[in-house]
């Protein structure tokens, strides 16, 4: 196995790295761009602000990432009608994002209205590959490594997430998810898409 596809546990000290990872890989993402429509604020406040998610995965979900870390997967688990602890993030939403504030808080609104909440799941909050290393097979590989793990529970478990674009619909579609519900509409007029991995992916 090439090293760059060669999966393993992030580590505590590998937050930074990985927070500046999904950042570069995130930048002009449409959802991105609505977000914090100036480039450089983008380049200053994200890091900081996909930091609050590196650490709340860190802390109760799992972390994927290669050995050059060129790449992270964001894991979190949910659980029927249990809310998790978001008093971390609300906290430190407002000096991450600035002036941006109320905009993140819409988008995790609408976020939250089609993530469903009547099955148990792992939710991929983000998959990012660093743009230099994109196209060689890694998010497939960030993929497959939870998958199976989710696989072999005892039930299996479902997953879910909210793909960025049409484009990246198109990538877990081959990968065994489908669509929820209507695509999440954000105020430019940006689709993005909720989905699911049912158990072994039927």
């Amino acid at each position: 196995m090439s090293p760059r596809h060669q999966i393993v546990p992030a580590q505590p000290q590998d937050a930074t790295a990985l927070s500046r990872v999904i950042a570069r890989a995130f930048h002009d993402l449409a959802p991105s761009v609505w977000l914090i429509p100036d480039s450089e604020g983008r380049t200053r406040l994200f890091p900081g602000y996909f930091r609050l998610f590196v650490d709340e995965a860190m802390a109760r979900g799992r972390v994927y990432t290669t050995l050059e870390l060129t790449a992270v997967a964001l894991w979190l688990p949910s659980t029927p009608n249990e809310e998790p602890d978001s008093s971390g993030y609300d906290a430190g939403l407002p000096a991450a994002t600035g002036i941006w504030v109320d905009r993140f808080r819409i988008f995790d609104a609408l976020l939250a209205e089609h993530h469903p909440h009547d099955t148990a799941h792992d939710h991929l909050a983000i998959l990012a590959v660093d743009p230099h290393h994109q196209h060689q097979g890694i998010g497939t590989a960030l993929l497959a490594a939870h998958h199976d793990h989710l696989d072999a529970e005892d039930p299996p478990r479902a997953a879910y997430l909210e793909a960025s674009d049409a484009t990246t619909r198109e990538l877990y579609l081959r990968h065994g998810y489908t669509d929820l519900d209507d695509p999440i509409i954000l105020p430019s007029g940006a689709h993005m898409y909720p989905m699911l991995r049912r158990t072994n992916g039927t």
